[in-house]
């Protein structure tokens, strides 16, 4: 009981300390800190501790901190997931995740550093980010879940309601993409106003703008499908705890998430508004992650 308890409170602070890593590379991002320590990594100016560091040196070389010890907290709670929850079939396949993509995120943020990326791979960073933080937070609810009965996180779906989760996971992997490119591009003015662009229900698609506007109409398709996912749930899965409110969360997560969008534009793009925004998309990720983990266990209905 007392290393069942112990590897949850480890896995809640993996969970946290991958969100604080998730807001620190939007901070280097929006601060353009990227290149504040040199051409160099793992040293920062050749240097183990820089010396005289200015804020944005300081902003990448917490960052490159904060990355490099998470990265060894995960690895074990990889391991400690895998020895202790080895009967959770699941266990191995996030464990194996949760490590190789904080791997391909650091080894991603040093190659960027030393040899310099394109903007269309740089997205990638986040999105790995966002896998490992979800393999990160699906392992500690694996944690959890050891204690509840089996048949209480293993619901019985339809394929086509099983199928259409997954879709809707994809989808959303595919909005967040465009709203990493949004911001290493650097398109997130292109747009003046919200909902309308530049006072334009359709502006010219070209550029930053055309950037932008898809970005936009990627999010707005996102809420259809996720609005459209919680009806389903709502009228046929409501006896379905665990999923119906999966459901239910990622839809008012995404909520949130268009209004805090909203925010970002209208309050001119301020570093807190900009930092909020990507907290919860990488909730309303975490949580469709596990409404796709249970619609996975499912049994057809």
């Amino acid at each position: 009981m007392l290393n069942n308890l112990s590897l949850k409170l480890f896995g809640i602070i993996c969970t946290l300390g991958m969100v604080i890593v998730l807001v620190q590379g939007v901070l280097v991002t929006q601060t353009g800190s990227g290149d504040a320590c040199g051409p160099e990594w793992p040293l920062c100016l050749g240097q183990v501790f820089p010396e005289s560091p200015t804020v944005q040196t300081m902003i990448e070389y917490t960052h490159r901190v904060v990355s490099g010890l998470l990265g060894i907290m995960v690895i074990i709670l990889a391991i400690w997931s895998w020895k202790k929850l080895s009967h959770i079939k699941e266990t191995k396949f996030f464990s194996f995740m949760a490590v190789l993509f904080i791997v391909f995120q650091g080894l991603l943020g040093a190659a960027a550093v030393v040899w310099g990326q394109s903007n269309a791979v740089m997205a990638l960073h986040f999105g790995f980010s966002l896998i490992s933080f979800a393999s990160v937070l699906l392992l500690t609810v694996l944690a959890f879940e050891n204690d509840m009965p089996k048949h209480y996180v293993e619901p019985k779906i339809s394929n086509r309601m099983k199928n259409y989760i997954y879709f809707v996971l994809t989808y959303l992997y595919i909005a967040v993409y465009t709203g990493a490119y949004v911001k290493h591009t650097g398109s997130s003015g292109a747009c003046t106003g919200w909902p309308l662009c530049n006072g334009q229900l359709i502006p010219p698609l070209e550029g930053a703008v055309g950037i932008q506007f898809g970005h936009r109409v990627a999010a707005a398709i996102l809420f259809v499908f996720i609005l459209i996912m919680f009806i389903q749930l709502h009228r046929g899965y409501r006896d379905q705890k665990p999923l119906y409110y999966s459901g239910l969360f990622s839809f008012l997560s995404v909520i949130i998430q268009v209004i805090s969008g909203a925010v970002v534009v209208l309050g001119g793009h301020t570093l807190e508004s900009t930092i909020f925004h990507a907290i919860f998309i990488s909730i309303l990720f975490g949580i469709v992650s596990y409404t796709s983990l249970l619609a996975y266990r499912s049994a057809p209905k």
